[in-house]
């Protein structure tokens, strides 16, 4: 099984829009439907599942099946940061699947993920056990303990950011999460999975992700997000490539409707 584990419990307050940022309409849609999507349409996903807010499930219910995510297996309550969150969902998937599941770690404010970076993602965990989306550096990063003084300045061309989705085989990072949890300092320090997952002394592996990969935070990354949206669409409209994303949706739609076609000619016989 190929699993997406989707995290989806902030609040808002940086973004100032007085609504949770995931819950923002753009384009029409909230930014969880737009990250759900992606998910939804890769033909190489099999289930999703989504740690969300207590006081928002009901209403994130109504979402999935106002926009068909058929592909959700459960939504579970958050916990008190993101981590615990992640774990509560990577725990609801350890009941219901095999721990050999590959699962992606994803942020639902993080929706323009490209078709063929899940798919590395997929591999690279089949090759690697793990994937951890990076993107290279085109600033020149400082380290700084204080905020005022540079401490280090490391070489750009051998520094990247960290994304997502980071991706291991199910059994590997909840083992990694429970490891963590039985500390006294539980989850302090520990930024996303990738930290979560080099604590137990592994190494990750690094899949180059795409530039428009945003996590949605910010008002000024609410605009540079309908202008990806924006290029998506004319890079439809004006033929420079179908995107992966459509493709497979339709595909998935014609699949579905040649086995009905199958079941209705086995009716008739």
């Amino acid at each position: 099984m190929n699993i997406a584990i989707i995290f989806a419990g902030g609040s808002g307050v940086r973004m100032g829009a007085g609504v949770p940022k995931q819950f923002l309409e753009i384009n029409g849609k909230p930014i969880l439907i737009h990250t759900l999507q992606l998910f939804q349409e890769h033909e190489e996903i099999d289930k999703i599942y989504l740690a969300m807010s207590r006081d928002y499930i009901r209403y994130t219910e109504q979402l999935v099946l106002d926009y068909r995510i058929d592909k959700m297996a459960a939504i579970v309550p958050g916990g008190e940061t993101a981590q615990d969150s992640i774990f509560h969902a990577l725990s609801k998937a350890a009941e219901e699947n095999p721990g050999d599941s590959i699962v992606l770690i994803h942020d639902g404010v993080r929706p323009v993920v490209e078709y063929g970076v899940i798919s590395d993602n997929i591999e690279s965990v089949q090759q690697y056990g793990s994937a951890i989306t990076s993107s290279l550096c085109y600033e020149t990063v400082l380290v700084s303990k204080d905020g005022q003084t540079v401490d280090e300045l490391p070489l750009r061309k051998e520094s990247y950011t960290a994304q997502a989705p980071q991706s291991f085989y199910l059994k590997d990072i909840l083992e990694a999460h429970e490891a963590v949890r039985a500390t006294e300092r539980r989850y302090e320090n520990m930024v996303d999975a990738c930290t979560i997952y080099r604590a137990l002394g592994h190494k990750p592996h690094m899949v180059i992700g795409n530039r428009g990969n945003i996590k949605v935070t910010t008002p000024e990354d609410v605009y540079m997000f309908r202008a990806l949206l924006q290029y998506k669409e004319n890079e439809q409209a004006f033929g420079f490539g179908l995107t992966d994303r459509l493709a497979a949706k339709m595909n998935r739609y014609k699949k579905q409707e040649k086995v009905r076609h199958g079941e209705q000619d086995m009716g008739k016989k």
